[in-house]
Parts: C-alpha cells; structure tokens; sequence
C-alpha cells in the first residue's frame, strides 16, 4: 500500500511539474463538463492528461473512481468514457513530453515507440521502481487497457524494464 501511495504521489508531483508552466485544459465536447466537476473533487484534471486508455480501460477507471467516490450517475458513465476514450485513447492528443534517456539494451526502441509516444511520456517507466516480477503485471495491465503491442512485443518490453528499472 505504501508503494502505492508513493507512485501516485510521484505521478501527481511529476503531471503537476510537467504542466506547470501551461496548465492544459480539458477539450471541449460532451462529458467535459462532467470530467471537470468529478475528477477535479479528488485531484487535479492534469492526470487524465497523461494516461492513455481505451474506452474499456477508461471504463474501468471510471468505475474505480465512482467506488471511490466520485459523483459520477449511472446515466452519466457513457458520456464520461465516450469523452475520455475521444480525447485521452491511445495516441489521441498526446502532449509533448521532455523524453527521458533510457539505457540501452535489447527492448530500448520498442519501449519509446510503444510506450513514450503512443499513451504516455517514459517518466512513468523511468521513475517508478517496480520488482522485477512486477513489469510483467504492469504491461500486461497497459495491454489489457489499449497499448499499442503485440504479446511478443509486451514481453520484450517487459524483459527491458525488468532489467534497466527492476528493483533487485
């Protein structure tokens, strides 16, 4: 729990860092305003900024934050994935990020092709340090909610992160 605790606080501290210069602003379209008002009660809108997901991994994520919380109706989760998957889906309107170094090693082009242009910038490969085991969990997770890769691709990228970022 405590790991968790720490990764969303690096998460927010960096969105927060990332956007401090020009705060982004939610796109215009139905279900903005929904976003605005529910996310905006626990944490600010940049996050969704940074995450990239398809409209069943927004769904899911959704319906986290209503088991959380959020004030978010029934009637009002389609308009909120339907907003969300329009402007925030894998490869939609990916801001530009200072691209981090990463080591070199068998996987290294395939994670910033994959990873750090397609839903999110590597900061969030370079600074959170997960078990070795624990890469396999997170691609497959990223997979399941709309990555951009093959099997075969997800366990290179997962081999990759395990060696350069795995805690040992």
């Amino acid at each position: 729990m405590r790991k968790l605790v720490l990764i969303a606080a690096a998460t927010a501290a960096l969105s927060t860092v990332a956007f401090a210069q020009s705060p982004p602003q939610l796109p215009p379209g139905e279900g903005r305003d929904i976003v605005a008002v529910a996310c905006s009660q626990c944490h600010t809108t940049n996050i969704i900024n940074i995450m990239r997901k398809s409209a069943a991994g927004w769904r899911e994520h959704v319906y986290d934050m209503f088991d959380r919380g959020a004030q978010v109706s029934d009637t009002e989760v389609d308009v909120v994935v339907d907003y969300l998957a329009a402007n925030f889906g894998p490869g939609v309107n990916v801001p530009k990020f200072e691209v981090a170094a990463l080591p070199d090693g068998a996987g290294k082009d395939l994670v910033q092709q994959r990873c750090g242009t397609a839903c999110h910038d590597l900061t969030r490969v370079v600074v959170p340090r997960h078990g070795r085991k624990d890469w396999d969990r997170v691609v497959a997770r990223m997979i399941q909610v709309g990555a951009p890769l093959t099997a075969d691709e997800g366990k290179t990228i997962a081999a990759y992160l395990q060696e350069k970022f795995g805690e040992k």
